[in-house]
């Protein structure tokens, strides 16, 4: 596993800072073709008010998925991206499946396998989805399907939700309630999920530690 890692670091460094290249590269592509560059100080101003969002989410969600992901899996996701709404779960899902636990030698193989194959499927589906949006957008523009698609995410996390909650109840009524009433004074909390998983996780550390001072786990 060690010779693993090493080789793990290293591509995945290889392929982060080819990622960071590629995007950055984008829009500085399309200034050199046009001849128009941006205000500093607008650019400033923008990066102002967003940057320090993301860059707070970014390394939050390092600091998350990798323990739950592994090297291998940190890195795939990373790159290939949706990590909340695709590869977390693939991985989570196939290491339950596998019965095996994150941070070991075997979780850290099914969540790497996991988590390419999910970004291959996702690549086709899109492909696919893209040939076929044509013919299918007057259906999926029905009024009717409206509400299938905006309950996609809770219904895969509720089903991820169920598996863990079963093993943990007593653990996950505290997180679960918390977040809750959370959402429900303060929706606007609903587009910052990447800040408020290590909150939940902090809440869930703290109540198992209670329940176990008490002899309750």
């Amino acid at each position: 596993m060690e010779k693993f890692n090493e080789k793990t670091h290293f591509y995945g460094k290889i392929w982060i800072w080819t990622a960071i290249v590629m995007l950055l590269m984008v829009p500085v592509s399309m200034c050199v073709y046009y001849s128009a560059w941006p205000n500093g100080g607008a650019v400033f101003k923008g990066l102002l008010g967003v940057a320090p969002i993301f860059w707070t989410v970014g390394v939050i969600e390092v600091i998350t998925y990798t323990p739950m992901l592994g090297t291998g899996g940190t890195y795939l996701a990373f790159v290939t991206g949706n990590i909340t709404n695709i590869k977390a779960p693939s991985a989570l899902n196939a290491m339950q499946n596998a019965e095996v636990k994150p941070g070991t030698e075997e979780g850290e193989i099914v969540s790497t396998v996991a988590i390419a194959v999910s970004s291959i499927v996702t690549t086709l589906v899109i492909v696919a989805g893209v040939i076929a949006l044509a013919g299918l957008q007057p259906i999926l523009d029905k009024p009717i399907l409206i509400p299938a698609f905006n309950n996609i995410l809770p219904s895969l996390f509720g089903g991820l939700a169920v598996v863990y909650i079963s093993k943990n109840w007593k653990i996950s009524i505290a997180p679960l309630f918390f977040m809750i009433i959370l959402f429900l004074l303060v929706p606007a909390l609903a587009g910052s999920v990447g800040i408020l998983v290590p909150v939940g996780i902090l809440v869930a550390v703290g109540v198992a530690r209670i329940l176990y001072k008490k002899g309750w786990l």
